[in-house]
């Protein structure tokens, strides 16, 4: 059941503090971005602790890379394009390289970026960062599985990039949610068609579905938090129940959550499969949820795309 929504960026910033005060490891560091980002949370609560690095993304990394190599526990945060783009060569070179304990948080992931435009809406990342070697990449949906997902990432050793959304999202999970980076979820059982998904997405693809079952389509619903390590065993023994399988993911279509499920299953499971994202254009400036729209990414639109791939 799908509740209030809650700002993701609000709940990373809540976490943080909880975890600082358990962990005197802990620490954080900003590009000057901590109001966007909710780190300045953990800058109120512990000054001595948080970095603001400036608009320096190169130099944000390898500030981290260097604290965990005397045994901190860094969490970086900037926006998900400076974070993934502008500063790739420093986390595959001198953090994943040398598998160090680097936590990279980055806010203001996909289309809903919203106004500031292609320049900021970062529809690349997810590809960028699992290509690398070490990293895990995690793409929560909600607060419930954000906070879940920091509170993982402080208790892995190792590199972790997680995508936080800019825009407030409704709640799907309580805490009776478990967050394993090891498994995905499904969230609804369906026998006509494989629903996979992650992110802001998540919440239009359970929409979207009420749409289908109206139309007699019945969708088996996958939320993949975990877009590496991918959770192979789930989707493929949905992939072989419906034979049919659609990604949604608010990224490109090209190496995010829609090509990993493609790997996955060109290798072990060959079945049809039809990715719904960015289709390698650009972004542009425009509210979030008519951006959403525009791109075929709400209930409506991708309700009505996948009854006509069904058709």
């Amino acid at each position: 059941m799908i509740r209030e929504c809650k700002s993701v960026r609000n709940e990373y910033g809540k976490t943080l503090v909880e975890l600082g005060k358990v962990n005197k490891n802990i620490v954080v560091l900003d590009a000057d971005l901590s109001c966007s980002t909710q780190t300045k949370q953990f800058a109120k609560e512990f000054p001595q602790r948080f970095f603001n690095v400036g608009i320096a993304e190169q130099d944000l990394m390898t500030t981290a890379a260097g604290l965990a190599c005397t045994g901190k526990i860094p969490f970086v945060s900037t926006f998900a394009m400076f974070a993934s783009g502008r500063a790739w060569e420093q986390i595959r070179n001198t953090i994943c390289y040398s598998n160090l304990n680097v936590k990279i948080a980055a806010t203001h992931g996909g289309i809903t970026v919203g106004e500031d435009g292609a320049s900021h809406q970062a529809l690349e990342d997810i590809s960028l960062m699992r290509s690398i070697p070490n990293m895990v990449v995690i793409v929560p949906a909600d607060a419930e599985e954000t906070k879940q997902a920091v509170k993982f990432a402080a208790s892995y050793k190792g590199p972790v990039y997680i995508r936080i959304a800019r825009t407030n999202l409704p709640d799907i999970f309580d805490g009776n949610y478990v967050f394993d980076v090891n498994k995905a979820r499904i969230i609804k059982e369906g026998k006509d068609i494989t629903l996979i998904t992650n992110g802001e997405t998540l919440a239009e693809t359970i929409d979207c579905d009420k749409i289908l079952s109206d139309k007699g389509i019945s969708a088996e619903i996958i939320n993949v938090p975990v877009v590496k390590p991918l959770d192979g065993k789930t989707i493929i023994k949905s992939a072989q129940k419906t034979n049919s399988v659609i990604t949604i993911e608010n990224h490109s279509v090209i190496g995010g959550l829609g090509s990993a499920v493609c790997e996955l299953l060109s290798g072990e499971y060959p079945v049809k499969v039809h990715r719904i994202g960015t289709n390698d254009k650009f972004g542009q400036s425009g509210n979030a949820k008519e951006l959403m729209a525009f791109y075929g990414l709400n209930a409506e639109k991708l309700a009505e795309k996948i009854t006509g791939l069904i058709k």
